[in-house]
């Protein structure tokens, strides 16, 4: 996440240091939310896709075969299953937001950088070069194209 610039910064400061009470209206009751996570959860997911959201993931360890440069180079620890939990989970709410009703490849790449960039532990020479996991992420994704429908 971009650090925020002086004019949003300052409206930040303006919220949260001050004593107004924002005005909070739920959206959702608890059973609306929990329908909705059911609903997610039930949103088939090919095998081929479960295969390659563990691919991106193993691919985000250095020293994997057929890992990326940028990973082996700049990553001391790569994402733990929970990120491949996090990008099919993702990438099914995707799925039905589009109004489809299946995980694609696609909901797979759009979500990935979401569920990765934080999971990404980077060593210092990543810090020295100036170089952001999303860039990372990126050549990840660019050295694993999504695989063909039904593969």
């Amino acid at each position: 996440m971009p650090f925020p610039a002086v004019d949003e910064l300052v409206a930040i400061l303006q919220r949260t240091t001050s004593d107004a009470v924002a005005e909070v209206r739920p959206v959702a009751t608890g059973s609306v939310l929990n329908e909705m996570i059911g609903l997610v959860r039930q949103v088939p997911a090919a095998s081929h896709l479960l295969e390659y959201a563990s691919l991106l993931v193993v691919a985000s360890h250095p020293r994997r075969p057929g890992g990326a440069p940028m990973v082996d180079k700049y990553v001391r620890f790569g994402a733990s299953p929970r990120a491949a939990q996090a990008m099919v989970l993702a990438g099914k709410a995707r799925a039905l937001i589009e109004g489809r009703l299946n995980l694609a490849a696609d909901d797979i790449r759009a979500v990935a950088p979401l569920a990765l960039r934080h999971r990404l532990v980077l060593g210092y020479e990543a810090v020295a070069d100036g170089v952001a996991p999303d860039t990372i992420i990126a050549e990840v994704l660019a050295a694993h194209p999504a695989p063909p429908a039904g593969a």
